[in-house]
């Protein structure tokens, strides 16, 4: 995590823009505007850019740069086929998606991501909706337990959620990171701080996350021309795992029928192509920002082959 005098440095940058190779005149979809930095790299280029975030506080400050080329869309990325039809603008040379919350957010005590400094218990990265509060104090046991087993693979969730409904309510951040590392025995010289998973898991939770990755793979396969470039950063297992799936399908990886399992419907042109191993961040990047460190870039091209009709597994 960066403090928050330090500069907000993106993720394979280099990579990221390296695969979208943009061009003078093209239009490149940057999904998570965030601080913007993808998207100022993507207009030195002389692309376009439509940016899209659901944080209210990204959009007021990148509208602030008043950057020639830049369009920004207040929305989830998930919601891109609707808008950029609504502007005219599909369908697109490049899609890029950087998953997950931003170093802003976390560096941010009163937006309630994170339990380095004490602040109200939120996670909301669109400020609106069901908060991390109102989830904790409000659902029952074996819900809060199920969400920090599946999104967080906490071993011990039962006990957790247990120790959550007994201390309820909680409202801050510092009161749930003190009733986690209580119920899991944490001391100051352990390696890893068990209050991260649980955060992790419930924040994803909140901000349907997964859901929302699946739905933005869809629409960025439906948005994207022929020869279209796409550029996914995840920082989550569950997520580089979706994304993989999704590219290893959409291109014709996934195993077909034989004899003795036939292949139920006729096989699916494939709508993506190209597609690149994960990338890992180098040891210089890692030097020089260590929250590259879990960051997997995948990136592919799309074919000319329609859109598949089915959903992409969560």
């Amino acid at each position: 995590m960066s403090r928050p005098d330090e500069p907000h440095i993106p993720v394979l940058i280099d990579e990221v823009v390296a695969a979208l190779a943009p061009a003078p005149g093209e239009t490149i979809v940057d999904g998570t505007f965030g601080a913007g930095g993808y998207t100022r790299m993507l207009l030195s280029s002389g692309a376009r850019v439509i940016a899209f975030d659901r944080d209210p506080d990204a959009i007021a400050a990148g509208e602030a740069l008043a950057l020639d080329g830049l369009t920004l869309v207040a929305a989830d990325f998930s919601a891109m086929e609707s808008e950029l039809a609504a502007r005219g603008a599909v369908p697109v040379d490049g899609v890029t998606l950087d998953i997950g919350v931003s170093s802003m957010q976390l560096d941010q005590a009163e937006r309630g991501f994170s339990f380095q400094a004490d602040g109200p218990l939120d996670m909301r990265m669109a400020q609106a909706g069901m908060s991390a509060a109102d989830f904790l104090n409000d659902a029952d046991e074996a819900e809060i337990a199920d969400i920090i087993y599946r999104y967080g693979d906490e071993p011990k969730s039962r006990r957790v959620a247990r120790a959550i409904v007994a201390a309820r309510p909680l409202t801050r951040t510092g009161e749930l990171a003190h009733v986690v590392r209580r119920a899991l025995g944490y001391k100051p010289h352990d390696k890893k701080d068990p209050a991260t998973r649980v955060f992790q898991a419930i924040r994803i939770h909140v901000n349907r996350e997964l859901g929302e990755l699946a739905d933005g793979l869809a629409a960025a396969e439906r948005v994207l021309k022929p020869g279209g470039r796409l550029a996914i950063v995840t920082f989550h297992s569950l997520e580089d795992r979706m994304v993989k799936h999704f590219l290893r399908a959409r291109s014709g990886g996934t195993p077909s029928g034989s004899r003795h399992l036939p292949q139920a419907n006729a096989p699916v042109a494939p709508s993506f192509e190209a597609v690149g191993r994960g990338v890992k961040a180098s040891e210089a990047e890692l030097a020089r920002n260590p929250r590259a460190r879990s960051a997997t870039l995948r990136t592919a091209r799309r074919t000319a082959a329609l859109p598949w009709a089915n959903e992409v597994t969560r």
